[in-house]
């Protein structure tokens, strides 16, 4: 029987290919040991995520190890050997400032831990696909050079620029400033170009904006429109970090991350790189962000503003699907903003609720 693995099969992006690979008739084997614990603390566990996916999914097999664990993995690997279709890498530390704290910590999940799983594809299961999930960090602060216009509640990029429609893959990924997390992923991501240019080994690496769903465990330090979403219905307070709150992101749903990974497992090529994310069909600004928050629950979002921006983080980040789209014009995006942020909401409003007591900053 054919059979997907998933590193990192409790997160956003993991869950939602188990699930999908899983609807697909592929047997499912998920590695996630809930590191995002360790990074962010117990409301950031995706351990929540593994019960229901073993309770949905009959094929699923779950394995709670480290992808630093080499030997273990290795086993894995061997177990399965050329049953395996696709590799689907998710598993990552995915913060600039844990990155920071834990340099080593970092280098060695991103980095070293996808050069993992890459030698043993080629070592027991070759001809497998190989689906790994990069950043649109890998172009480090380079996007902040870009000529951006001050409007009422975003920033914009110059009317007429080449990237209007949105950043493509010709940016380059050079002398800029990319954060220790950016670099530990700029690594990651040209082994995996490598051994797909090296070994003809069917490998994309897939350089996503805000990934984002109803699945997300949303913390402070990563899960930028759940975590919106989810300091208004606890009624926290955001702390927005420089830029005046105007900095936009753009914003892809799990689902459409997902199908775009099966359009690439059903007509797979070697070391292909594509931006993925919401485009000009689907971003907003946090202050944007905001309000769309409020018009679904009803509710003012509690703000604090710092004028600090964090280091390395983009003022405006619009990507471009352009080059995906030409490759696989069958993938089309089924969401926005709003309607992620409905969905959002709908799946966490039983879960999601004031602390008692709690009071809101103002």
């Amino acid at each position: 029987m054919a059979l997907a693995i998933v590193t990192g099969s409790g997160g956003l992006i993991g869950s939602e290919a188990a699930r999908h690979f899983g609807r697909l008739g592929l047997d499912v084997v998920g590695i996630d040991n809930d590191m995002r614990r360790e990074f962010f603390g117990t409301e950031a566990s995706t351990s929540w995520n593994v019960r229901q996916l073993s309770g949905e999914l009959i094929s699923y097999t779950h394995y709670q190890i480290d992808i630093r664990d080499r030997d273990a993995l290795a086993q894995i690997f061997e177990r399965y050997g050329r049953n395996t279709a696709v590799v689907i890498h998710t598993a990552a530390q995915p913060s600039h400032d844990w990155a920071a704290r834990e340099p080593f910590t970092d280098f060695d999940i991103n980095a070293v831990g996808t050069l993992n799983v890459l030698q043993n594809v080629r070592d027991h299961c070759i001809d497998a696909t190989v689906i790994h999930c990069s950043t649109n960090k890998v172009y480090g602060d380079r996007p902040n050079r870009l000529p951006l216009v001050e409007l009422d509640t975003r920033w914009e990029i110059e009317p007429g620029h080449p990237y209007q429609d949105g950043i493509t893959e010709d940016m380059p990924i050079d002398a800029c400033l990319h954060s220790l997390f950016g670099a530990s992923k700029v690594a990651a991501d040209v082994l995996v170009q490598e051994y797909g240019r090296y070994f003809g080994m069917k490998t994309a690496c897939f350089r996503g904006g805000t990934l984002t769903g109803p699945a997300h465990s949303a913390t402070e330090l990563h899960g930028f429109l759940a975590y919106v979403m989810r300091c208004n219905m606890e009624r926290r307070t955001y702390k927005v970090l420089g830029y005046r709150g105007k900095q936009v992101r753009d914003a892809i749903h799990s689902h459409d991350v997902v199908t775009a990974f099966e359009a690439f497992f059903r007509n797979p090529r070697p070391g292909a790189v594509y931006n993925l994310g919401g485009g000009r069909h689907s971003n907003c600004s946090i202050l944007e962000a905001f309000t769309l928050a409020e018009k679904i629950t009803g509710k003012e979002t509690a703000t604090e503003y710092h004028p600090a921006n964090r280091v390395g983080d983009h003022q405006w980040w619009i990507g471009s699907n352009a080059a995906f789209q030409a490759d696989y014009p069958a993938w089309r995006q089924e969401y926005d903003v709003p309607a992620i942020l409905e969905e959002i909401y709908a799946a966490n409003v039983d879960k999601w609720l004031p602390a008692r007591g709690r009071v809101v900053a103002r």
